[in-house]
């Protein structure tokens, strides 16, 4: 990779960090395809439990670059090629992990956790790519927001999906209508982050939960994970018994925590 997307490995834990401050770590059609690679190295990786998604220099995400976006539409540029060319896709296209999407990795569906370590900026696309992430660590002065409202730029990397699914419609239909600045205490509040942190401790802190979640049982978190991800346009029926299906391929590890438990670890919530 050509140093806009940096991967480096702390023990079990894959860091992939956004690298273009001229632009505040906005994403161009290069940027999109080494995100998206980033992430399937990550997902089949065997010694790679978590990774963390973080944004070098100060700002996590500006979203797509419009200065590229722009110069598909410059006058005299005829050949410059549509993204709909290479973008468009089929529901069917979606099985595991996922096509490339605009902001690169945002149609994935891995089968390991990823964190936000979100400094700065995570606006248009950046927010999107924030949502694509299991969870999210911000710091006390980051901030999101549906900034690409004022020059008509739609939400395309699922923005419209997971965030009404993250902290409702009201609160979604807010933020996607007006395109208003969202600050980290708000942000807490209406659970489109799951911490708050100092600044500059975005990335320390992501690292030390990520470090947590590896240190489970790795096989029953996944399951749990991707139960919880593959039940939404399910009945209920239907959705429970596609969490049993998945959970009791993990019961002989239960029963193992179980022993565990029974010797004296883990008591009165102890992790």
């Amino acid at each position: 990779m050509n140093n806009t997307v940096n991967i480096c490995q702390h023990g079990s834990i894959t860091v992939v960090t956004l690298n273009r401050p001229d632009v505040c770590n906005a994403v161009n059609a290069v940027t999109a395809r080494e995100l998206h690679a980033a992430f399937l190295a990550f997902d089949n990786d065997d010694e790679a439990r978590v990774a963390v998604f973080h944004g070098a220099h100060g700002h996590f995400c500006a979203g797509w670059d419009l200065q590229a976006g722009a110069r598909m539409v410059l006058p005299g540029n005829p050949d410059q090629p549509s993204p709909l060319v290479e973008l468009d896709f089929s529901p069917k296209d979606c099985a595991s992990p996922g096509p490339l999407g605009p902001m690169g990795p945002s149609r994935l569906l891995l089968s390991k956790p990823v964190i936000a370590a979100i400094s700065g900026a995570a606006v248009a696309g950046g927010m999107e790519l924030a949502l694509w992430c299991d969870m999210r660590v911000m710091e006390v002065d980051a901030y999101f927001g549906v900034f690409c409202r004022r020059f008509g730029v739609p939400l395309i990397d699922g923005g419209t999906v997971r965030l009404p699914r993250l902290i409702g419609m009201g609160h979604a239909m807010d933020l996607i209508l007006t395109g208003r600045k969202v600050e980290a205490a708000e942000a807490l509040q209406m659970g489109l982050c799951n911490r708050v942190v100092p600044t500059g401790q975005a990335l320390e802190a992501a690292l030390a939960l990520a470090q947590q979640l590896a240190s489970f049982p790795q096989e029953t978190m996944r399951a749990d994970r991707m139960s919880a991800y593959a039940q939404w346009d399910l009945p209920l029926s239907q959705a429970l018994h596609q969490e049993w299906e998945r959970g009791k391929q993990c019961i002989d590890a239960g029963l193992q925590g179980a022993l565990r438990f029974s010797a004296g670890a883990g008591r009165h919530g102890k992790f």
